[in-house]
């Protein structure tokens, strides 16, 4: 049965009355947008599933937010953050990295346009501990300095390092 729906539908085509596009405007949708500015999109860097209840629990505790934070899950490990205040997601946003149960959560600023297709996490903030580093290079500067070498790649004989 469920195999003839699917082929039924697979032979189904637009007559070129039903293909026109349909403007929308901002001022329609306003709220929405609105809505949207004041959130964050997650992505859970992960293969194995986990209980989506105790993330947004745990999430909410973490980053001292009640019922107020709307956490909306639009895709595999991906989330919507929607926040009130944009000092919160702004606190949250440099607060990270965040992780739940060992899996690492690549937040980015949504962005008008934006859908579940589009959404490329290119960047992860982590915590790096040097021990034993000499007094004179624990500062900022030098900490920055490490920071963006660890990004490259560096070539060596040949290899990926």
């Amino acid at each position: 049965m469920a195999d003839e729906v699917a082929n039924s539908m697979g032979r189904m085509k637009l007559m070129s009355e039903e293909g026109k596009l349909i403007a929308i405007y901002d001022e329609g949708r306003m709220e929405a947008i609105e809505s949207c500015h004041l959130s964050l999109i997650g992505k859970f860097l992960t293969c194995k599933s986990f209980n989506k209840l105790a993330v947004k629990n745990t999430v909410r505790r973490a980053w001292g937010l009640d019922e107020s934070l709307q956490i909306l899950e639009v895709g595999l490990n991906l989330f919507q953050f929607k926040f009130q205040y944009e000092l919160e997601m702004d606190r949250v946003l440099r607060g990270g990295p965040w992780s739940f149960d060992n899996q690492l959560l690549l937040l980015q600023r949504w962005k008008k346009g934006m859908n579940v297709g589009n959404i490329q996490m290119e960047k992860a903030s982590l915590w790096v501990q040097i021990w034993g580093a000499p007094f004179d290079m624990i500062s900022p500067q030098v900490a920055k300095e490490v920071g963006s070498r660890l990004g490259e790649v560096e070539e060596v004989e040949g290899r990926k390092r």
